[in-house]
C-alpha cells in the first residue's frame, strides 16, 4: 500500500505503561506499514485490548529498524508492500529484523495472500502470517500466540502452507518418524502444543514432547524456524 501523506519521522510512545490482566505481561508491538491511516486503525484496536501496547509505527524499512532499536518490542506487526517500487520489500525487512534482534518476534499483516509469498514470509523468519481483514479476535489470538512462542496463521494462509506442504516431496523426511511428521504438518498450519494433542488424540506433553523432537532433529531453537528448517528441505 502507497502512503497517501510525505514521509514521516518513525512514531515512538508518549504515553506510560498498560496494566495488563492479572497474569499476563503487556505485549510491546511495532506497527510497520506504509500508510498512516492503516497504523492508526490497527493502533486503535490493539489499544482496546489491554495486554496490548503499540510502542512505535514505521512508514519504511529505514524507520522500522531505527523504532525497532529504539523500543525492543516483543512484536513487529509488518506489511509486506512497503513501496510502489516492491510487493514485498518487507519480506527483506523481516530478515534484517530477525536476525538482527532474535527476541523480536515478526507477524506479517498484509493484503498480499499468494502460496509462495507466505513461504517466503516464514522463510525470511516471520513467526505468522495473516491477512488484514481478519477479524479482532484473531488478530488478538494471531499475536498472544506469537508473543508465546508460537506460530499464527490465518484460515488462508493455513491452508497455503498445507499445499505448500502438499505439494513437495519429502526429501529427507526419513529422519523424522511419522507421527513427527504428522505434528510437523500442525505445526505448519500454526497449532498450539495443546490443539496439536486435541488434533493427534495425545497430551500436550505428549504433542510438546514430539515438537522439541522436531526442532532438535532440525538443529534449529524455535518452532517457526523448523517450519523453515523443514521447507528448506522439502518437508515443506
Amino acid at each position: 500500500m502507497t502512503s497517501m501523506t510525505s514521509p514521516t519521522r518513525p512514531t515512538l510512545p508518549t504515553t506510560g505503561g498498560r496494566t495488563p490482566p492479572p497474569g499476563q505481561a503487556v505485549i510491546n508491538i511495532v506497527l510497520v506499514d506504509d500508510h498512516a491511516i492503516v497504523r492508526q486503525g490497527i493502533r486503535s484496536i490493539l489499544e482496546r485490548h489491554p495486554q496490548m501496547s503499540v510502542v512505535g509505527e514505521a512508514a519504511t524499512s529505514q524507520e522500522a529498524m531505527a523504532v525497532v532499536a529504539v523500543t525492543r518490542p516483543r512484536i513487529v506487526l509488518l506489511d509486506l508492500k512497503l513501496s510502489t517500487s516492491s510487493d514485498t520489500e518487507g519480506l527483506e525487512l523481516c530478515q534484517k529484523l530477525t536476525s538482527t534482534y532474535p527476541e523480536t518476534a515478526v507477524l506479517v499483516l498484509t493484503t498480499l495472500m499468494d502460496d509462495q509469498l507466505v513461504v517466503r514470509a516464514i522463510r525470511s523468519g516471520a513467526s505468522g502470517y495473516v491477512v488484514k481483514d481478519v477479524d479482532t479476535r484473531e488478530l488478538v489470538r494471531a499475536i498472544q500466540a506469537v508473543s508465546q512462542g508460537e506460530s499464527a496463521f490465518d484460515s488462508r494462509s493455513a491452508a497455503a502452507m498445507v499445499r505448500s506442504l502438499n505439494a513437495r516431496s519429502p526429501l529427507e523426511s526419513k529422519q523424522l518418524t511419522e507421527r513427527e511428521r504428522e505434528v510437523l504438518s500442525l505445526l505448519a498450519r500454526g497449532l498450539s502444543n495443546r490443539d496439536i494433542g486435541k488434533r493427534l488424540y495425545i497430551s500436550e506433553t505428549t504433542a510438546k514432547f514430539h515438537v522439541g523432537n522436531i526442532i532438535r532433529k532440525l538443529n534449529v531453537t524455535r518452532r517457526a524456524e523448523a517450519v523453515y528448517a523443514a521447507s528448506k528441505m522439502g518437508l515443506i
